[in-house]
């Protein structure tokens, strides 16, 4: 057990050395899928592990008065640079450096599965006030096109957390019944973009460059014999999940 928690530390640092990848090819979410997570009006939204803004700048486009929490120093400072709308802090979902019931929305865009999900669910509850929600995201790339689930096998590493979501939520006793929703989605990416999009991938970013090689050399492969015209067609389900808090 303590040797999964350090892997998942050390695969959770990894992004630091990636920041500048992450940001320039990681895809956003769709409006949809933020407004079911947050609402059509305008609220106090935490973004907690936040990363580079991903979420957070279709957050505030939407008009939410957003503060984005992320541990790790780099990935903040491409925030700040992305969405200066947003304020920016240093913390985790372990330690949210917010007072209690301070939030109407708590949002996690690819990033609970790093959390200590215990008590980042009880901390998650501390800061939102009685009747507001937690609202998670993940864009999973869509493996019923063939070529797809190649791209997945390609790039290092496959998890199956999200089955175990919505038991984990409801198992902190602080929410409510999980519901849950998803919406299509389509990256648009060119080569080195694509490129990019594997190395700010966890198991890849962990990788020495002599086993990172051939993954990269794999993605190419794929890269030619699927785009069109210097660009390949991304497919995603963005997969949504939120709780009221009780």
């Amino acid at each position: 057990m303590a040797a999964e928690r350090e892997e998942r530390l050390e695969r959770a640092a990894s992004f630091g050395g990636v920041a500048d990848a992450y940001e320039r090819a990681r895809p956003g979410y769709p409006d949809d899928a933020v407004r079911w997570l947050t609402g059509e009006t305008p609220r106090e939204v935490v973004d907690l592990g936040a990363g580079t803004g991903k979420l957070t700048r279709s957050l505030v486009a939407l008009g939410h008065r957003v503060t984005a929490v992320e541990p790790l120093e780099e990935m903040l400072v491409e925030l700040q640079r992305a969405v200066p709308g947003a304020r920016a802090v240093v913390g985790s979902a372990e330690a949210i450096p917010l007072p209690d019931g301070s939030t109407d929305v708590v949002t996690c865009a690819q990033a609970f599965h790093w959390f200590d999900e215990s008590p980042a669910l009880v901390e998650i509850a501390r800061v939102l006030r009685p009747g507001a929600r937690l609202g998670l995201v993940w864009n999973t790339r869509d493996e019923r096109e063939a070529w797809v689930q190649e791209l997945s096998d390609v790039m290092v590493g496959r998890t199956d957390f999200l089955r175990r979501v919505p038991g984990q939520i409801e198992a902190s006793g602080r929410y409510e019944p999980v519901e849950q929703a998803e919406f299509a989605h389509v990256q648009e990416i060119d080569r080195e973009s694509l490129r990019e999009l594997v190395l700010s991938r966890s198991f890849c970013a962990v990788l020495p460059p002599a086993e990172r090689e051939p993954v990269l050399r794999g993605v190419d492969a794929l890269f030619t014999a699927h785009a069109r015209d210097g660009v390949l067609r991304l497919p995603y389900v963005t997969v949504c999940f939120r709780a009221v808090r009780r």
